[in-house]
């Protein structure tokens, strides 16, 4: 990431605003494009979706919470806020 000199970009009387609150600091301004939700891009949201899935799907078709566990690597209390999580 490459700075610039604010100064040079934002008109004056926003700058002595900015410099008010700021003055003096480094201060990250993002980009003003939508952001993609958390997993998105990586492939995790689907990723954990399809193993939470997988979970419920299990437990409702009888496995116990203490296998569950064991099958997938969580503790007893994640899964069942898996399993009772509201959608």
């Amino acid at each position: 990431m490459k700075y610039k000199n604010a100064a040079e970009i934002l008109p004056p009387e926003l700058l002595r605003e900015i410099q008010c609150y700021i003055g003096g600091e480094l201060l990250y301004i993002h980009k003003s494009e939508s952001k993609q939700e958390w997993g998105a891009v990586s492939g995790s949201k689907k990723f954990y979706s399809e193993r939470n899935g997988r979970i419920r799907e299990l437990f409702y078709d009888g496995m116990p919470v203490e296998a569950l566990a064991k099958e997938f690597g969580l503790s007893g209390s994640t899964i069942k806020k898996i399993i009772y999580q509201k959608k």
